[in-house]
């Protein structure tokens, strides 16, 4: 039995959690998922990485998209509209009964990991799944026109403004959920996600605990590059490390990672870059990253599974 746990956040999270199940037995994987772009909006507790993890363990989410429920319709956004609610965070009929039902449990009093873990077996989700803090978690955008919250620069605004700098509010008096440290101490493999390392891994380390606990677990370390002959495979990460001065490659990627991972996951057409990531002390793995549907995602699974 390997035991693994996967740092995720965002639809590369998402896909590899689908991967690493796949390849996996159903108590051997545990997911630790980043909250910081969770939202109220409508009355309504919403955690979008959550959810999409979920919905993507389930088999239940929008392929295409990459985000929310298969087969959506959107009766109510529609007609919140018509009563001047302003419905620019898409919302689906689906999709909303799983915030009605995570508010009306937070606000009696159940911590969100409980709520998460309800949720995923009323799908039938067999991995653990554990957001990486119950407490309050939000992440900021420093921008030219401001601070952002994180829903208004990337959903709002459509990630278009350049990204200054982030500020992860609550961060310092946050505690790791139950399960979460002893998750990656307790792991024979730690993977991180090809997630943005900014928006969706940071503020998983941003929680009190976490970085030291990646830092210092005994089991192998892997992170998957989420960039891919210099373009992000999906969002804004390309731009944000070009803002804050990073070198936009997998070798950039590798730079952020040194001295919390030890093995670098990089695509086949960054192969040149394996002799300079492996000068900053790191080892590489190269392969395909993209995952292209369930064969594709257990394919790259089995690769990392190797590794421990």
């Amino acid at each position: 039995m390997t035991r693994v746990t996967l740092l995720a956040g965002g639809v590369g999270g998402a896909r590899l959690a689908h991967g690493l199940d796949l390849a996996l037995g159903p108590d051997d994987l545990t997911v630790v998922v980043n909250v910081g772009d969770d939202t109220t909006l409508h009355g309504l507790e919403i955690s979008p990485d959550l959810d999409t993890v979920v919905y993507t363990l389930a088999g239940l989410n929008d392929e295409d998209r990459g985000w929310g429920l298969r087969g959506e319709t959107y009766a109510t956004l529609q007609q919140m509209g018509r009563l001047g609610e302003d419905t620019w965070f898409t919302l689906g009929d689906k999709d909303l009964a799983t915030h009605v039902v995570r508010t009306a449990r937070l606000r009696a009093g159940t911590p969100l990991s409980e709520v998460t873990a309800q949720i995923a077996a009323s799908l039938g989700v067999r991995p653990r799944i554990i957001p990486v803090t119950d407490d309050h978690l939000a992440t900021f955008v420093d921008t030219p026109s401001g601070r952002l919250g994180f829903q208004e620069y990337f959903v709002g605004r459509q990630h278009a403004d350049a990204v200054l700098g982030l500020h992860f509010e609550g961060a310092d008096d946050a505690r790791p959920a139950p399960g979460v440290l002893d998750a990656l101490t307790g792991a024979d493999l730690v993977v991180v996600a090809p997630s943005n390392p900014f928006l969706s891994v940071e503020p998983l380390l941003a929680v009190p605990g976490v970085r030291d606990a990646l830092a210092s677990t005994r089991a192998r370390r892997v992170a998957v590059s989420p960039i891919v002959g210099g373009q992000a495979i999906k969002g804004p990460a390309a731009q944000i490390l070009e803002s804050l001065g990073h070198e936009v490659s997998a070798l950039g990627v590798a730079r952020l990672y040194t001295g919390l991972v030890d093995v670098l996951c990089l695509d086949r057409v960054d192969s040149l870059l394996a002799p300079a990531i492996a000068d900053l002390g790191l080892d590489v793995l190269v392969t395909d990253t993209i995952m292209g549907g369930a064969e594709g995602r257990e394919r790259l699974a089995r690769e990392l599974l190797a590794l421990a």
